[in-house]
């Protein structure tokens, strides 16, 4: 599964594996992926630099990157304080009555609510890439379009490849512009933020709008022959997120969340802003249906709906509250049913790949009769 942009990174085989999880990002590597780290949820320097250390000891020469959310304009003199000020009463106030509604406990006294989307914050990506440029990365991914210009100019001079989700060709030709090397065609099917146009439709449009630029197809993908469908619709890799949550080496911190995760089907997923704000597609649950009700307040925009649910997820989460437990994932979640080793999906994937090839050659040879 080999492409011109995967010889040019070093890589066996042209499958980008993002993920929150260091173990399995390392994990993609030595697989002959390309494990890509997502830096959102790192709020401290001090977190990202360990993690990132560990990825240098457990991942041999093998190379990494990292996937940042970056705005591509600044916004000046914003704190998170300020941000918090902009949350109507009336929704923290929604969001305790669902709570209360299940039974979730409060967390202990003192304990920190866990993960809070900051990561969107100017000051907050910019530190970690001030990090993450200390270490031999080999590419910088931006999930909220182009990053500012001289991200990409800091990122070129130290060799660094730079790459942008689009949801449209349109999104696609403005990241070609700003000088990004790869866009990722990330269609209705994946998981988190995406747009509305299905990965089939999406693929070919972006080739065709930005070649020369090598493009990654992402959404829905989870096998082998779709990894070769891919290829054939002119992309130069496939971009993977889903399905490697229920992976050996991830680490959900909630079994609860792994059972729905594998007895979910390819149906059970929604587009909902209850998590972030924007249009992001998750395991639906009883959370989403409450925000996506026509009845309930409604979502605020990103980045108020990230701040205001952390601690109530957090809380979620950590007390496996099943109604409302759920997570970004994408379509491909109704093929993800067994937890297997990254290498085992690598394995799976490599195969599926040569069974596509091999029935499409032997088409060809029958048509050329």
């Amino acid at each position: 599964m080999q492409t011109e942009l995967s010889k040019r990174l070093g890589v066996e085989h042209a499958v980008f594996g993002f993920t929150p999880f260091p173990a399995v990002a390392a994990a993609i590597s030595r697989a002959g992926g390309f494990g890509v780290l997502g830096a959102v949820r790192y709020t401290a320097p001090d977190d990202l630099r360990r993690d990132l250390d560990w990825i240098e000891a457990h991942v041999g020469d093998r190379p990494y990157g990292l996937d940042v959310v970056m705005p591509a304009k600044k916004v000046e003199g914003v704190s998170e304080t300020d941000v918090e000020a902009m949350i109507p009463e009336g929704h923290r106030q929604f969001v305790r009555d669902t709570l209360a509604g299940h039974g979730v406990p409060e967390l202990a006294e003192g304990e920190a609510s866990g993960w809070r989307i900051t990561g969107w914050m100017e000051q907050v990506a910019r530190t970690q890439l001030d990090v993450a440029f200390d270490y031999p990365v080999k590419l910088l991914a931006n999930a909220l379009g182009s990053p500012p210009a001289d991200v990409v100019a800091r990122a070129h001079d130290r060799d660094v490849l730079v790459a942008a989700l689009a949801g449209s060709a349109r999104h696609a030709r403005k990241h070609q512009e700003a000088g990004i090397d790869v866009v990722v065609a990330q269609g209705y099917e994946a998981g988190g933020h995406t747009g509305d146009i299905a990965t089939m439709v999406l693929t070919p449009e972006i080739v065709d709008a930005v070649d020369p630029l090598p493009v990654l197809a992402a959404g829905g993908i989870g096998s082998g022959q779709q990894v070769a469908a891919a290829l054939a619709l002119g992309a130069q890799g496939v971009w993977l997120g889903s399905v490697w949550l229920t992976t050996t080496e991830a680490d959900l911190h909630a079994p609860a969340l792994t059972r729905k995760l594998l007895a979910a089907g390819s149906g059970d997923t929604v587009r909902s802003r209850a998590l972030t704000g924007k249009p992001a597609r998750q395991l639906r649950t009883e959370w989403t249906d409450a925000w996506d009700d026509p009845a309930g307040p409604g979502t605020l925009p990103m980045p108020l709906q990230g701040l205001l649910v952390a601690e109530a997820v957090s809380r979620i989460q950590k007390y496996e509250v099943e109604p409302l437990l759920g997570t970004p994932v994408g379509q491909i979640v109704g093929r993800m049913n067994s937890e297997r080793s990254v290498q085992a999906v690598f394995d799976d994937l490599t195969r599926g790949f040569e069974r596509a090839v091999d029935r499409i050659n032997r088409i060809a040879g029958r048509s050329a009769r």
